[in-house]
Protein backbone atom coordinates (compact mmCIF):
# COMPACT_ATOMS: atom_id res chain seq x y z
CA UNK A 1 0.00 0.00 0.00
CA UNK A 2 1.31 3.44 -0.66
CA UNK A 3 0.95 6.07 1.47
CA UNK A 4 3.85 8.26 -0.14
CA UNK A 5 1.45 11.51 -0.61
CA UNK A 6 2.15 14.26 1.84
CA UNK A 7 0.61 17.52 2.66
CA UNK A 8 3.46 18.46 4.74
CA UNK A 9 7.14 18.68 3.66
CA UNK A 10 8.61 17.33 6.92
CA UNK A 11 6.37 14.22 6.59
CA UNK A 12 7.18 13.94 2.81
CA UNK A 13 10.88 14.06 3.90
CA UNK A 14 10.23 10.99 6.43
CA UNK A 15 8.50 9.21 3.67
CA UNK A 16 11.01 9.71 1.34
CA UNK A 17 13.42 7.95 3.61
CA UNK A 18 10.99 4.94 4.21
CA UNK A 19 10.39 4.30 0.80
CA UNK A 20 14.48 4.22 0.06
CA UNK A 21 14.31 1.35 3.15
CA UNK A 22 11.39 -0.67 1.53
CA UNK A 23 12.86 -0.23 -2.26
CA UNK A 24 16.56 -0.23 -1.84
CA UNK A 25 17.57 -1.50 1.48
CA UNK A 26 15.50 -4.58 2.00
CA UNK A 27 15.96 -6.04 -1.33
CA UNK A 28 19.85 -5.84 -0.67
CA UNK A 29 19.73 -7.26 2.78
CA UNK A 30 17.19 -10.01 0.90
CA UNK A 31 19.54 -10.77 -1.15
CA UNK A 32 22.29 -11.27 1.15
CA UNK A 33 20.33 -13.60 3.24
CA UNK A 34 19.17 -15.59 0.37
CA UNK A 35 23.33 -16.07 -0.74
CA UNK A 36 24.07 -17.36 2.97
CA UNK A 37 20.28 -19.58 3.23
CA UNK A 38 21.25 -21.27 -0.15
CA UNK A 39 24.75 -22.73 1.07
CA UNK A 40 23.15 -23.00 4.83
CA UNK A 41 20.03 -24.82 3.81
CA UNK A 42 21.74 -26.61 1.06
CA UNK A 43 24.72 -28.38 3.31
CA UNK A 44 21.57 -29.00 5.87
CA UNK A 45 19.51 -30.82 3.06
CA UNK A 46 22.05 -32.96 2.03
CA UNK A 47 22.92 -34.33 5.20
CA UNK A 48 19.80 -34.51 6.35
CA UNK A 49 18.24 -36.51 3.56
CA UNK A 50 20.97 -38.62 3.58
CA UNK A 51 20.02 -39.99 6.95
CA UNK A 52 17.33 -42.49 8.18
CA UNK A 53 14.66 -41.22 9.55
CA UNK A 54 15.25 -42.84 12.56
CA UNK A 55 13.69 -40.82 14.89
CA UNK A 56 10.84 -38.49 15.33
CA UNK A 57 13.11 -35.72 15.77
CA UNK A 58 14.58 -36.39 12.55
CA UNK A 59 11.55 -36.34 10.87
CA UNK A 60 10.38 -33.04 11.76
CA UNK A 61 13.73 -31.59 11.08
CA UNK A 62 13.79 -32.87 7.85
CA UNK A 63 10.12 -31.08 7.32
CA UNK A 64 11.62 -28.05 8.62
CA UNK A 65 14.83 -28.17 6.13
CA UNK A 66 11.77 -28.48 3.07
CA UNK A 67 9.96 -25.66 4.88
CA UNK A 68 13.45 -23.38 5.02
CA UNK A 69 14.15 -24.33 0.98
CA UNK A 70 10.64 -23.72 0.18
CA UNK A 71 10.48 -20.27 1.60
CA UNK A 72 14.47 -19.45 0.53
CA UNK A 73 12.84 -20.15 -2.78
CA UNK A 74 10.34 -16.60 -2.72
CA UNK A 75 13.04 -14.43 -1.86
CA UNK A 76 14.31 -13.79 -5.42
CA UNK A 77 11.13 -12.65 -6.56
CA UNK A 78 10.53 -10.09 -4.00
CA UNK A 79 13.71 -8.59 -4.18
CA UNK A 80 12.65 -8.33 -7.80
CA UNK A 81 8.80 -7.11 -6.84
CA UNK A 82 10.57 -4.57 -4.42
CA UNK A 83 12.81 -3.18 -7.05
CA UNK A 84 9.92 -2.89 -9.28
CA UNK A 85 11.29 -4.96 -12.46
CA UNK A 86 8.72 -7.03 -14.63
CA UNK A 87 6.11 -4.04 -13.61
CA UNK A 88 2.70 -5.14 -12.52
CA UNK A 89 2.41 -8.74 -13.99
CA UNK A 90 5.98 -9.58 -11.38
CA UNK A 91 3.89 -8.29 -8.33
CA UNK A 92 1.10 -10.43 -9.68
CA UNK A 93 3.05 -13.62 -9.53
CA UNK A 94 4.41 -12.24 -5.89
CA UNK A 95 0.92 -12.20 -4.98
CA UNK A 96 -0.80 -14.71 -6.40
CA UNK A 97 2.31 -17.56 -5.57
CA UNK A 98 5.05 -16.87 -3.75
CA UNK A 99 3.72 -14.54 -1.25
CA UNK A 100 1.43 -17.62 -0.47
CA UNK A 101 4.49 -19.97 -0.67
CA UNK A 102 6.37 -17.37 2.02
CA UNK A 103 3.59 -17.78 4.21
CA UNK A 104 2.74 -21.70 3.61
CA UNK A 105 6.49 -22.38 4.82
CA UNK A 106 6.40 -19.88 7.63
CA UNK A 107 3.80 -21.47 9.40
CA UNK A 108 4.53 -24.47 8.57
CA UNK A 109 8.01 -24.51 9.81
CA UNK A 110 6.45 -22.55 13.52
CA UNK A 111 4.27 -25.75 13.46
CA UNK A 112 7.19 -27.72 13.00
CA UNK A 113 8.90 -26.13 16.01
CA UNK A 114 6.27 -26.84 18.20
CA UNK A 115 6.46 -30.44 17.23
CA UNK A 116 9.73 -30.10 17.91
CA UNK A 117 9.34 -29.20 21.80
CA UNK A 118 6.52 -31.52 22.48
CA UNK A 119 8.63 -34.31 21.50
CA UNK A 120 12.05 -33.16 23.60
CA UNK A 121 9.50 -32.33 26.44
CA UNK A 122 7.83 -36.18 26.75
CA UNK A 123 11.04 -37.69 25.42
CA UNK A 124 12.83 -36.00 28.44
CA UNK A 125 10.57 -35.39 31.25
CA UNK A 126 7.57 -38.06 30.38
CA UNK A 127 9.49 -40.78 28.81
CA UNK A 128 7.75 -43.39 30.58
CA UNK A 129 4.36 -42.54 29.80
CA UNK A 130 2.58 -44.06 27.04
CA UNK A 131 2.10 -40.59 25.23
CA UNK A 132 5.89 -40.83 24.98
CA UNK A 133 6.37 -43.76 23.14
CA UNK A 134 3.18 -43.17 21.07
CA UNK A 135 4.62 -39.63 20.11
CA UNK A 136 8.53 -41.05 19.39
CA UNK A 137 7.35 -43.47 16.76
CA UNK A 138 8.49 -42.84 13.48
CA UNK A 139 4.74 -43.42 11.73
CA UNK A 140 3.50 -41.11 13.93
CA UNK A 141 5.55 -38.50 13.16
CA UNK A 142 5.12 -38.35 9.93
CA UNK A 143 1.75 -38.99 10.22
CA UNK A 144 1.68 -35.23 12.08
CA UNK A 145 4.27 -34.16 9.60
CA UNK A 146 1.12 -35.02 6.19
CA UNK A 147 -1.46 -33.55 8.38
CA UNK A 148 0.81 -29.93 9.39
CA UNK A 149 1.22 -29.87 5.23
CA UNK A 150 -1.88 -30.97 4.66
CA UNK A 151 -3.79 -28.22 7.19
CA UNK A 152 -1.26 -25.47 6.15
CA UNK A 153 -2.06 -26.23 2.00
CA UNK A 154 -5.37 -26.06 2.65
CA UNK A 155 -5.40 -22.67 4.43
CA UNK A 156 -2.94 -21.08 2.00
CA UNK A 157 -3.69 -22.64 -1.92
CA UNK A 158 -7.10 -21.06 -2.00
CA UNK A 159 -4.99 -17.52 -1.71
CA UNK A 160 -3.59 -18.77 -4.65
CA UNK A 161 -6.68 -20.02 -6.66
CA UNK A 162 -9.20 -17.29 -5.51
CA UNK A 163 -6.91 -14.72 -6.85
CA UNK A 164 -8.07 -14.75 -10.04
CA UNK A 165 -9.59 -11.25 -11.19
CA UNK A 166 -8.12 -9.97 -14.86
CA UNK A 167 -6.06 -7.09 -13.95
CA UNK A 168 -4.96 -3.91 -16.12
CA UNK A 169 -1.44 -4.52 -17.81
CA UNK A 170 -1.31 -0.77 -18.05
CA UNK A 171 -1.49 -0.31 -14.28
CA UNK A 172 1.11 1.85 -12.58
CA UNK A 173 3.79 -0.84 -10.03
CA UNK A 174 3.33 1.61 -7.62
CA UNK A 175 -0.35 1.13 -7.34
CA UNK A 176 -0.79 -2.03 -7.25
CA UNK A 177 -3.11 -3.84 -4.64
CA UNK A 178 -2.77 -7.31 -4.23
CA UNK A 179 -6.62 -7.54 -2.61
CA UNK A 180 -7.63 -5.73 -5.69
CA UNK A 181 -6.76 -8.60 -7.78
CA UNK A 182 -8.79 -11.30 -5.27
CA UNK A 183 -12.50 -12.12 -6.08
CA UNK A 184 -15.44 -11.52 -3.11
CA UNK A 185 -14.65 -15.28 -1.81
CA UNK A 186 -10.68 -14.48 -1.77
CA UNK A 187 -11.21 -11.57 0.10
CA UNK A 188 -13.26 -13.45 2.70
CA UNK A 189 -10.76 -16.30 2.59
CA UNK A 190 -7.69 -14.39 2.69
CA UNK A 191 -9.33 -12.96 6.25
CA UNK A 192 -9.95 -16.36 7.64
CA UNK A 193 -6.60 -18.24 6.28
CA UNK A 194 -4.43 -14.86 7.98
CA UNK A 195 -6.73 -14.95 11.49
CA UNK A 196 -5.96 -18.96 11.20
CA UNK A 197 -2.14 -18.74 11.43
CA UNK A 198 -2.15 -15.92 13.60
CA UNK A 199 -3.87 -18.22 15.58
CA UNK A 200 -1.24 -21.33 15.33
CA UNK A 201 1.42 -18.82 16.21
CA UNK A 202 0.13 -17.77 19.50
CA UNK A 203 -1.12 -21.18 20.52
CA UNK A 204 2.51 -22.23 19.56
CA UNK A 205 4.64 -19.51 21.59
CA UNK A 206 3.40 -20.37 24.71
CA UNK A 207 3.53 -24.13 24.10
CA UNK A 208 7.36 -23.89 23.14
CA UNK A 209 7.86 -21.36 26.17
CA UNK A 210 6.39 -24.61 28.64
CA UNK A 211 7.85 -26.71 27.10
CA UNK A 212 11.46 -25.38 26.89
CA UNK A 213 11.26 -23.75 30.38
CA UNK A 214 10.02 -27.14 31.83
CA UNK A 215 13.39 -29.12 30.20
CA UNK A 216 15.63 -26.49 31.48
CA UNK A 217 14.42 -27.04 35.10
CA UNK A 218 14.40 -30.26 34.71
CA UNK A 219 17.98 -30.49 33.31
CA UNK A 220 18.82 -28.41 36.40
CA UNK A 221 17.69 -30.68 38.63
CA UNK A 222 19.19 -33.52 37.45
CA UNK A 223 22.92 -31.75 37.67
CA UNK A 224 21.13 -30.65 40.99
CA UNK A 225 20.42 -34.30 42.37
CA UNK A 226 23.97 -35.70 41.02
CA UNK A 227 26.19 -32.59 42.11
CA UNK A 228 27.81 -32.07 39.18
CA UNK A 229 29.80 -29.39 38.97
CA UNK A 230 30.22 -29.50 35.27
CA UNK A 231 29.38 -25.67 34.20
CA UNK A 232 30.52 -26.10 30.64
CA UNK A 233 28.19 -30.03 30.33
CA UNK A 234 25.46 -27.53 31.66
CA UNK A 235 26.44 -24.75 29.78
CA UNK A 236 26.21 -26.88 26.40
CA UNK A 237 22.78 -28.50 27.54
CA UNK A 238 21.26 -24.89 28.16
CA UNK A 239 22.39 -24.53 23.94
CA UNK A 240 20.61 -27.03 22.97
CA UNK A 241 17.72 -26.43 25.01
CA UNK A 242 16.83 -22.97 24.27
CA UNK A 243 18.48 -22.67 20.23
CA UNK A 244 15.30 -23.38 18.87
CA UNK A 245 13.05 -21.29 21.38
CA UNK A 246 15.73 -18.25 21.15
CA UNK A 247 15.53 -18.56 17.39
CA UNK A 248 11.50 -18.91 17.17
CA UNK A 249 11.27 -15.46 19.79
CA UNK A 250 13.52 -13.72 17.48
CA UNK A 251 12.68 -14.11 14.62
CA UNK A 252 8.39 -14.64 14.69
CA UNK A 253 7.84 -12.67 18.04
CA UNK A 254 8.32 -9.10 16.46
CA UNK A 255 6.53 -10.11 13.24
CA UNK A 256 3.29 -11.17 15.18
CA UNK A 257 3.16 -8.21 18.07
CA UNK A 258 3.70 -5.69 14.99
CA UNK A 259 0.84 -7.48 13.25
CA UNK A 260 -1.90 -6.02 15.58
CA UNK A 261 -1.70 -2.61 15.36
CA UNK A 262 -0.89 -3.13 11.63
CA UNK A 263 -3.82 -4.59 10.92
CA UNK A 264 -5.86 -2.51 12.80
CA UNK A 265 -4.51 0.26 11.01
CA UNK A 266 -5.68 -0.88 7.93
CA UNK A 267 -9.40 -0.87 8.92
CA UNK A 268 -11.47 2.00 7.91
CA UNK A 269 -12.34 4.41 10.45
CA UNK A 270 -9.66 3.03 12.45
CA UNK A 271 -8.45 6.89 13.47
CA UNK A 272 -4.58 6.23 12.56
CA UNK A 273 -3.41 8.88 10.91
CA UNK A 274 -1.60 8.58 7.26
CA UNK A 275 1.65 9.24 8.97
CA UNK A 276 1.05 6.66 11.90
CA UNK A 277 -0.04 3.71 9.18
CA UNK A 278 3.02 4.23 7.09
CA UNK A 279 5.19 3.83 10.12
CA UNK A 280 3.16 0.94 10.96
CA UNK A 281 4.03 -0.51 7.30
CA UNK A 282 7.44 -0.22 7.41
CA UNK A 283 7.59 -1.83 10.94
CA UNK A 284 5.64 -4.78 9.32
CA UNK A 285 7.91 -5.01 6.90
CA UNK A 286 11.02 -4.63 8.83
CA UNK A 287 9.66 -7.34 11.21
CA UNK A 288 9.20 -9.53 8.19
CA UNK A 289 12.59 -9.71 7.53
CA UNK A 290 13.50 -10.68 10.75
CA UNK A 291 11.25 -13.70 9.80
CA UNK A 292 12.60 -14.15 6.86
CA UNK A 293 16.03 -14.24 8.53
CA UNK A 294 14.70 -17.78 10.03
CA UNK A 295 16.21 -19.27 6.98
CA UNK A 296 19.80 -18.69 7.83
CA UNK A 297 19.63 -19.55 11.75
CA UNK A 298 17.43 -23.12 11.18
CA UNK A 299 20.87 -24.37 10.55
CA UNK A 300 22.61 -23.35 13.58
CA UNK A 301 19.76 -24.63 15.68
CA UNK A 302 20.15 -28.74 13.99
CA UNK A 303 23.85 -28.03 14.65
CA UNK A 304 23.11 -27.61 18.23
CA UNK A 305 19.64 -29.99 18.56
CA UNK A 306 20.86 -33.26 16.39
CA UNK A 307 23.76 -35.04 17.62
CA UNK A 308 24.04 -36.88 14.36
CA UNK A 309 23.34 -33.81 12.33
CA UNK A 310 26.31 -32.12 14.12
CA UNK A 311 28.72 -35.41 13.48
CA UNK A 312 28.07 -35.48 10.34
CA UNK A 313 28.82 -32.18 9.45
CA UNK A 314 32.16 -32.75 11.12
CA UNK A 315 33.28 -35.57 9.65
CA UNK A 316 32.34 -33.90 6.19
CA UNK A 317 34.88 -31.01 7.39
CA UNK A 318 36.99 -33.54 8.53
CA UNK A 319 36.97 -35.44 5.24
CA UNK A 320 37.61 -32.10 3.16
CA UNK A 321 40.50 -31.15 5.24
CA UNK A 322 42.27 -34.48 4.59
CA UNK A 323 41.41 -34.33 0.88
CA UNK A 324 43.31 -30.66 0.70
CA UNK A 325 45.79 -32.19 2.77
CA UNK A 326 46.42 -35.19 0.77
CA UNK A 327 44.57 -34.67 -2.80
CA UNK A 328 45.91 -38.19 -4.05
CA UNK A 329 44.13 -40.17 -1.58
CA UNK A 330 40.68 -39.05 -2.43
CA UNK A 331 39.07 -39.67 0.89
CA UNK A 332 35.13 -39.30 1.24
CA UNK A 333 32.22 -38.87 3.81
CA UNK A 334 29.68 -41.61 4.39
CA UNK A 335 26.99 -41.39 6.97
CA UNK A 336 25.22 -44.41 5.98
CA UNK A 337 26.44 -46.17 9.37
CA UNK A 338 25.58 -42.72 11.50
Amino acid sequence: MDYINSTQNEQKNTTDVNSVFTTQVLPVFYAIICACAFILNGLAAWIFFRLPSYSALVVYLKNMVLADILMLFTYPWRVAGDLNWGGSQLKLIVCRYTAVLFYLSMYTGITFMSLISLERYFKIIRNTSGVSSFLQRVSVARGLALLTWGVMMFSALPNTILTNQPMDPSLDPKKFSCMDQKSVLGLRWHEFSAHFVVVVFWVVLPLMVFCYTSIACHVYRSYKRVQSNNSEARRRSNRSIFSLLAVFVFCFVPYHVCRIPYTLSQSPGAGFSQHERFILFHMKEATIFLSALNVCLDPVVYFLMCRTFRESLLKMFSSVKQDNRRPSMGTGLSITNL
